[in-house]
This record gives C-alpha cells, sequence and structure tokens, in this order.
C-alpha cells in the first residue's frame, strides 16, 4: 500500500496529528501504525497500575478511531525503513503471547508501506543507566501491559499479605519507587490512596500505611527537580502525609529480586518500579537516520530529519534544539505542539503553499502533577518569561482532569468527549473504587 503521510506511533502526538490530517484529507492520504490496538493517554498508566482506572475501559481502538476521523490503521511493528525509496516494513502480527514461535499463528503478514512523508511519532522507553539488575528486576510504566503487570502483581502480593497474617503480624508490601519525577511521585501518591481502598474490599486485616510500605528514591536534592521549589516542596509535603518515605540525594547501585541497593542502604522491595529516566527506543539507531547520544532522530526547527526533508519526528523520540540551544524536553504538551505545527506543514504542502516561514519554538505552560482523585499541585507559566503561578488542591485536581479531556476532544470531537465523561462517572458509580480482577 502507498500513502501520502504515515505516521508511526500512535501516541499522544501522533494520533492527534493521524485524526486532524485524516479529518481533512481522508483515508487514502493519512496512515497511522502502530504495534497495539488500542491507545491509552500515556500521563494516566499510573492510575493503571494502582487499579484506580481500568484499560479495558479507558482505551480507545485505532481501528475505531480510524474509521471515525477518516484516516488508515496499520497495526503492527516498525521493522525497517528505506528511506531512499520511500518504504518502511511493517512486521506481522501473531495469534497468542506464547515463547514457542514454532505454535503461533500468524494473523497478518509482514507489509511493505510507501510514503510520500514519514512522520516518527514513538516516543520513548527506560533508560536503565547500567544500573544492575535494573532491566531484569523492575516494572516500567512505558506501556498498558507494563501497568497491568504491576497492578496483577500488587494484588497477588497483597492476597499474600492477607493469607500470612495469622503467622506473621508483619507481613505487607515493600514497594519502592526509583525516580522522583512526576511518574514516581504520582504513582506513589495513587498508591497510597489505592491501598486505603483495597483494604476495604476484601483485605481487612491490612492497614494501608502499615502493611503497604512505599519509598520513593531520587537521586536529585529534591524531588520534581526541574519544576519550581515551591512545587515541590509542596508535593513532599503531600507525600509525607500520606506515609510515603521519601530519599533524596540517593543513588541506586544495584536491584535484585527482593532489594534495591543504594549505596551502603538496602532497601527491601517486592515490587520496584523504575522510573528514573528515559531514552529513545533502540530501534530508531538501526533505521539509518541520523541519532544523537540518546538516541533520538535529529530534527532540524521544521522537525525535519537531518538530510531527509521528507522524515519528520515529533515528540520524546525527536532531538529538536530550540533558540536557546537547549532540547525541547520530552513532555507530553511539546508532543502536543509539534502535531499542531507539522498540521499547519503538511495542510500548507496540500494547499501548495510554502511551508512555516517560521521554526518550531516549544513554548511551557507549566506543570501539574496528580496526587491521586482529589487534588493536584503544579505551576502555570505566564505569558510574561519566569513568571508563574502555584497552584494547589480542588482547582489544580480540575487543570489536571482537563488536559485529559482536551486530549479526548482532539481525537473524539467535543460531543463525545462529554458523552464519554458523563459515562466514566456514571460507571465509577456503579464499579469498585479500584479494579480487583
Amino acid at each position: 500500500m502507498h500513502s501520502k503521510i504515515v505516521i508511526v506511533g500512535g501516541g499522544a502526538g501522533g494520533l492527534e496529528l493521524a485524526c486532524k490530517l485524516g479529518r481533512k484529507l481522508g483515508a487514502q492520504a493519512v496512515t497511522l501504525v502502530d504495534s497495539r490496538l488500542f491507545h491509552i493517554w500515556k500521563p494516566s498508566l499510573h492510575e493503571v497500575a494502582a487499579g484506580t482506572l481500568d484499560v479495558h475501559q479507558e482505551g480507545l481502538s485505532y481501528q475505531m478511531l480510524a474509521h471515525d476521523n477518516g484516516f488508515t490503521f496499520v497495526y503492527g511493528p516498525l521493522l525497517a525503513l528505506d528511506a531512499a525509496q520511500r518504504r518502511l516494513t511493517v512486521g506481522a502480527i501473531y495469534s497468542g503471547d506464547s515463547a514457542d514461535h514454532a505454535r503461533r499463528e500468524e494473523v497478518l503478514p509482514e507489509r511493505q508501506v510507501g510514503f510520500d512523508s514519514l512522520v516518527l511519532a514513538v516516543g520513548s522507553t527506560s533508560n536503565y543507566f547500567g544500573v544492575p539488575g535494573a532491566a531484569e528486576h523492575t516494572i516500567s510504566l512505558n506501556a498498558t501491559e507494563d501497568a497491568e503487570r504491576f497492578r496483577l502483581t500488587l494484588l497477588k502480593l497483597l492476597t499474600q499479605a492477607e493469607l500470612q497474617k495469622d503467622t506473621r503480624p508483619e507481613a505487607g508490601v515493600d514497594i519502592v519507587i526509583i525516580g522522583g519525577g512526576a511518574t514516581g511521585v504520582e504513582l506513589a501518591a495513587e498508591l497510597r490512596e489505592a491501598s486505603g481502598v483495597y483494604a476495604t474490599y476484601g483485605f481487612r486485616r491490612l492497614q494501608a500505611e502499615r502493611d503497604v510500605r512505599i519509598t520513593l528514591l531520587e537521586g536529585a536534592p529534591r524531588i520534581l527537580a526541574p519544576l519550581p521549589e515551591k512545587v515541590s516542596s509542596a508535593a513532599l509535603e503531600l507525600l509525607r502525609q500520606r506515609a510515603v518515605k521519601v530519599v533524596t540525594g540517593t543513588r541506586v547501585t544495584a536491584i535484585a529480586a527482593d532489594a534495591v541497593t543504594a549505596g551502603e542502604v538496602v532497601y527491601p522491595a517486592q515490587i520496584v518500579v523504575w522510573a528514573a529516566g528515559i531514552k529513545a527506543p533502540d530501534f530508531l539507531k538501526a533505521l539509518g537516520l541520523p541519532t544523537v547520544k540518546s538516541g533520538q532522530v535529529e530534527v532540524g526547527g521544521n522537525l525535519a530529519v537531518a538530510g531527509c526533508d521528507h522524515i519528520f519526528a515529533l515528540g520524546d523520540c525527536a532531538a529538536c534544539t530550540g533558540p536557546d540551544g537547549k532540547l525541547v524536553p520530552p513532555r507530553a504538551q511539546a508532543a502536543h505542539q509539534q502535531a499542531d505545527y507539522l498540521f499547519d506543514t503538511f495542510m500548507r504542502q496540500h494547499a501548495g503553499k510554502p511551508p512555516p516561514a517560521r521554526p518550531y519554538v516549544y513554548r511551557d505552560y507549566g506543570s501539574l502533577v496528580s496526587f491521586g482523585q482529589t487534588t493536584s499541585v503544579g505551576s502555570l507559566m505566564g505569558s510574561l518569561k519566569g513568571l508563574s503561578w502555584f497552584v494547589d488542591g480542588f482547582v489544580a485536581r480540575m487543570m489536571y482532569v482537563s488536559l485529559h479531556l482536551l486530549h479526548h476532544r482532539a481525537v473524539l470531537g467535543t460531543v463525545r468527549t462529554g458523552v464519554l465523561a458523563l459515562a466514566r462517572f456514571l460507571i465509577k458509580r456503579s464499579t469498585p473504587l479500584v479494579k480487583l480482577h
């Protein structure tokens, strides 16, 4: 098959770009390639891991979105790229998840997809920085299957601790989260809130703050280091109120199946979450495109790959240098902005107009960090350089929720987003507050 514009990666930026272009240009012109069948907003994965969000209700079918927004969806992983011939190879899809390849049945064969323009929006993966045992003994919230694996492991450990209380009064669950950025902090807060809810659904011998022991380790002097100090201090206080042990200025040196070592201190751990850094997916280096040390694809101010004016990259996988000489940070708002920039680029191209005269410039609108289902903290950036406002509590929580709704609006439209939000509100009133199966 051949498509004018092929987008690889159905994350927030890639999917929004596909939807906007599809509604304007149609399915013959726009194709989205992804290795999964369902889309979920990545900032909500910590809720999936804690069990407070059901991925089977939250996930949006790419095939449904393709039908509704007028683009073509191709299911499969990107295997290879021929930049000169403007062709990429999409891998085969097999039934089941058996490790025995001989017993797997091929559902979709390997395919070739031609393109006039290509956009890489494949996101990021965990960077373990060579820490021994990190890859083998930790869970990283990169995708829905990681969050589900964490949730099911937590349920198993809670059940075991509940059954052991008669013979081992100290039985509980030790959780260590490595990394005090937004992902680690949000997961710690969500887990504390969820652990109290689990205790009311059959785990009655467990006391959440005593028996679900959560430790957050951060190498920097404070958590949420990129954010204003006032936000970091407020977040630290909220975590302490929730009986989350926070250790800053510490470096993890080794991870085993049952413990995390940081210098001379050993922390017992039955579940370890790695949230200490990201990098571009390794397969990008094999595509023959210029990459930087982090593995990101090198792009110019117009988001085109260096030396390939028909190939673009956006989001976490793109190394884009701003006017200040700094790389654009790997944040969701950057991916949204870059998707809008490329939408304008392609629409100009379709109309026979020159590309945008100005390069893409990242604009920081601030950051919000979720602390469970009732509160958030963060900072909002003003139009004047260096001006920001601290926000917290219910107002910040509503602003945080609105970000999710704005993303849904971009891919579903206003009416369907409103209906979906109402439906989920009603479903929460008739189902457990956490997913128990």
